[in-house]
């Protein structure tokens, strides 16, 4: 049965049982920053098992992608390892529960998909009494197929909360893949017995005590592996022999002229090379881009490990990007993203393919030298300064440095290397140099629990509330008074009520004044706090104010309103991108401020011109519409399915604030906007650019900033046109004209030197010494750099047809010195590369090379005439020796 008819099989099963049967979700966890990727069909479901949130049916079934990396060294070396796969479950939210799961994944597996009932065995949790009855009463299983193990095994937990006992389904692959012992049997660590789905329970909660709480509500989840269940129906011992992999293999080893099965080192790399390439096309599917950390470094490990699999194979650029089509030919029916992104994906596989292949091969002969002198000193530890040169030069990922030393038998010294990381980051902080109060949530969270702000910045820019703390930076401690005695100092002031916006999102913190009775404070930021706290950052500038006084809140209007604007635009922006280069468009950052916005997104490759130009003018003619913006608080879920754009890494609650831009744009935000985008004005791009690999930035001015901006080229135009004493229209034309005569002047100039040069150079071959009986010429020249010095070299040489030419000159404070022998001269004995060595030497340095040309360098100027000097006396002993 083809893995197609499997899944199909499957979900049509459930879906006769009323199970809802869903599409699967992304890789990239939404709404779950816990969690780097998808690992288990049931973690985008995690809200529906929490009671967080309703589930869309009580049943539901879905084939949900999965990567998991816990194991990446073991893919390629095992027959079971992977680290994309597709996992098959029904869930239960509440409604049926163990004796349904049981049967109907019974009935399934037995008359769905005809496996023997003699190949199947069970486990179960050792005090799971009744999962052992169902087995054995209801389904009918004896008792010796059934097989009682341990928590580590059989029971689901993490932390404390829900958890249950789980039922595991094991096909046995035959004696031919175990491990030959006779207590072989479920539970071994061979390969004998497959296991082919799970069934968890979840039956308890988990409390602080350590005790288990009985659920009110009951729910099941349950996870099939697609790739496992292939190996058992249609008879294949290896994931790799499946038809969903097998196909995949015989083109890497069909592209490396090998046969699979053959060469065990081979195989590995051959499996290494499908797995990953499966994984890799997945992942970048779902806008995951290679990158130094999170899931983009994932991605980047397992494309990275897959690429040195691939040399070893002897494979050339480009093996990787070059196999997508296969993987979009075999799983496009499935997941038409994959055919719809296929170009894309070719892009930044290939992208990454060549990116990492400049460093590869330098990298490797790093580590072999070091591999060779640890075998030599009889070690086994590679150091883990030099693992962390591998990862931060060359970009060699920790485990695919492992793994090479694994096979040799060597191992690292993970401590060192993590000690070298760390403190790359403190440097990588401290470059930042982030004041030590912008990070408020750590700021003295217990002095602050019990207070809490209500926002209403939103609906207006002035507030009338009453100060709950006043707290000291340096001392971190509350003050009941803020006066004289620290003016001057920043302290941080709580309102009850406060309109000023802490800076979130992208969005700057607002400013302004607080005014109370006796005294007015300056607001220089706001930013978020521990919990609902509003901490503004505060200079007194007169008087006095007291903790529990009633304040005037007062927001600088202007600078709101600019800020607003700026915002706005950004949604545009964001909107405008992704039509123009594509749904991978996602943003990686973003600052929104009353003067400028910094937009960071994912894109493999940097804008053109005329791009830039469109956006720009997409933008504008939205602002010349007047379109309204709408911002309304709905339910999550309710705005995701509206096809509203938020940011993966994001944390929501069950509300959030959707701000709707006509019909073009719908984001999640919290921020501030205009209410309509005429208000916004103006919008100009004012660069574009690399801020790592896979992310680009858009720098960009909206309002008053992008007229200011504007209005100052103009005024820079104007006074060219003045100097030029052309209008402005003509500026183009006229700027040709000048050019051309500077380059007309230019090649003038370059004659004339050239005729100098010559001259020149004819008096100097007039200094060739014919003493010794061959031409030497030994002269100190003007020279930028050794490549103008070798091109004097070559000249001189082709001039004198037979001789021997050493020339010196002095660059940014050092000694150049190159030599050249002509052929006819080398066959008598003569040899650049000794030569210029010995004179060389003279001036505190060093070189050599071949007989017929070579250079050197030297640390004193001052002896390179005495260096020059010694020419003839090294010719002559060369001379002498020649005729021994």
């Amino acid at each position: 049965m083809k893995s197609s008819e499997i899944r199909a099989k499957f979900l049509d099963f459930f879906r006769g049982k009323d199970h809802l049967v869903l599409p699967s979700f992304s890789l990239v966890p939404q709404n779950d920053p816990s969690l780097l990727l998808i690992g288990a069909g049931m973690a985008p479901l995690k809200p529906y098992f929490t009671g967080e949130k309703p589930p869309p049916s009580p049943r539901l079934a879905t084939c949900q992608k999965c990567v998991r990396t816990p194991d990446i060294d073991q893919v390629g070396v095992t027959a079971r390892h992977a680290t994309f796969f597709e996992m098959l479950g029904n869930f239960s939210f509440g409604d049926y529960f163990k004796e349904e799961a049981i049967a109907w994944a019974w009935e399934l597996m037995t008359e769905g998909y005809n496996i023997p009932v003699d190949r199947l065995y069970v486990s179960i949790y050792e005090d799971d009494d009744e999962a052992f009855s169902i087995w054995r009463d209801k389904i009918g299983l004896p008792a010796e197929k059934i097989y009682r193990l341990g928590k580590e095994d059989n029971f689901w937990e993490i932390g404390l909360g829900p958890c249950g006992p789980c039922s595991e389904i094991y096909y046995d692959l035959g004696p031919q893949y175990g491990c030959g012992s006779p207590d072989c049997a479920v539970g071994c660590e061979c390969d004998r017995f497959l296991e082919v789905w799970n069934l968890v329970f979840t039956q308890f909660n988990k409390e602080a005590d350590g005790s288990y709480t009985p659920l009110e509500k009951k729910n099941i989840d349950t996870g099939a592996g697609l790739e496992r269940l292939a190996m058992v129906m249609q008879g294949v011992g290896s994931l790799y022999e499946i038809d969903l992999m097998r196909p995949l293999v015989d083109y890497f080893a069909n592209l490396a002229g090998v046969s699979y099965g053959q060469d065990k080192k081979k195989d590995v790399s051959l499996r290494v090379l499908t797995e990953h390439l499966r994984g890799m096309t997945f992942m970048a599917a779902d806008g995951i881009m290679p990158a130094n950390e999170g899931r983009g470094y994932v991605l980047r490990r397992i494309l990275r490990r897959a690429m040195r699999h691939g040399k070893l194979l002897g494979l050339e650029l480009p093996f990787l990007s070059a196999a997508v089509p296969r993987v979009v030919e075999i799983m496009g029916d499935v997941y038409p993203a994959l055919q719809e992104k296929e170009d894309y994906l070719l892009r930044i596989i290939s992208m990454e393919e060549e990116r990492f292949m400049e460093t590869l091969e330098q990298g490797m002969v790093i580590l072999e030298e070091q591999i060779t002198a640890l075998q030599k000193k009889e070690k086994t530890v590679l150091s883990g300064e030099i693992a962390f040169k591998l990862y931060d030069t060359f970009g060699f990922p920790l485990d695919l440095t492992r793994e090479i030393l694994l096979e040799r038998g060597l191992s690292l010294d993970e401590k060192a290397f993590n000690v070298a990381l760390e403190q790359q980051r403190e440097r990588a902080r401290a470059a930042l140099g982030t004041r030590e109060h912008a990070s408020v949530t750590t700021l003295a969270p217990a002095l602050l629990a019990a207070m809490k702000t209500e926002f209403v910045g939103y609906e207006t820019y002035s507030a009338a509330g009453k100060v709950i703390g006043l707290l000291d930076l340096v001392k971190e401690e509350l003050l009941t008074e803020a006066g004289p005695q620290t003016k001057g100092e920043e302290l941080y002031l709580i309102l009850d009520k406060s309109p000023f916006y802490a800076e979130k999102g992208g969005q700057v913190g607002d400013t302004g004044l607080i005014k109370a009775a006796g005294g007015t404070a300056l607001v220089k930021n706001t930013l978020p706090g521990p919990g609902d706290k509003t901490l503004q950052l505060v200079e007194i500038k007169e008087g006095c104010i007291h903790t529990g006084e009633k304040v005037e809140a007062l927001v600088d209007r202007e600078r709101r309103r600019e800020t607003a604007k700026h915002h706005t635009a950004t949604h545009l922006l964001h909107r405008a991108l992704k039509d123009l280069l594509g749904d991978h468009v996602q943003q990686a950052g973003s600052l929104v401020a009353p003067d400028r916005l910094r937009f960071d997104f994912t894109h493999f490759t940097g804008l053109e011109a005329a791009e830039i130009k469109e956006l720009e003018e997409t933008v504008n003619a939205l602002l010349s519409k007047n379109l309204a913006v709408q911002v309304s608080s709905v339910d999550l879920q309710q705005a995701l399915e509206m096809g509203a754009t938020a940011l993966f890494d994001e944390k929501y609650g069950d509300k959030v604030r959707l701000v709707k831009i006509d019909d073009y744009s719908l984001e999640l935000c919290g921020g501030t906007h205009v209410h309509t985008t005429g208000e916004v004005g103006l919008f100009k791009i004012v660069s574009e650019g690399s801020v790592g690999a896979g992310v680009r930035r858009i720098e960009a001015l909206a309002g008053h900033s992008a007229y200011r901006h504007l209005a100052g080229q103009d005024e820079i135009l104007q006074e060219i046109s003045g100097l030029l004493k052309v209008p402005v229209d003509k500026l183009p034309a006229k700027l040709s004209e000048l050019l051309e005569a500077q380059r007309e002047l230019q090649r003038n100039v370059k004659q004339l030197s050239q005729k100098i040069a010559r001259q020149q150079i004819e008096n100097i071959l007039k200094q060739t010494d014919h003493s010794l009986g061959v031409p030497v010429l030994s002269v100190q020249v003007e020279a930028e750099n050794m490549e103008a010095l070798r091109e004097y070299l070559d000249y001189f040489r082709d001039k004198m047809g037979s001789g021997i030419v050493t020339l010196g000159s002095v660059a940014a404070g050092k000694v150049l010195l190159a030599a050249a022998v002509t052929p006819d001269l080398i066959k008598k004995g003569f040899h650049a590369g000794r030569l210029i060595k010995e004179v060389a030497a003279v001036t505190g340095g060093g070189g050599g090379g071949r007989p017929d040309m070579a250079q050197a360098g030297g640390k004193d100027p001052q002896k390179l005439e005495q260096a020059l000097s010694q020419v003839l006396q090294v010719v002559h002993g060369q001379q002498q020796a020649g005729k021994k």
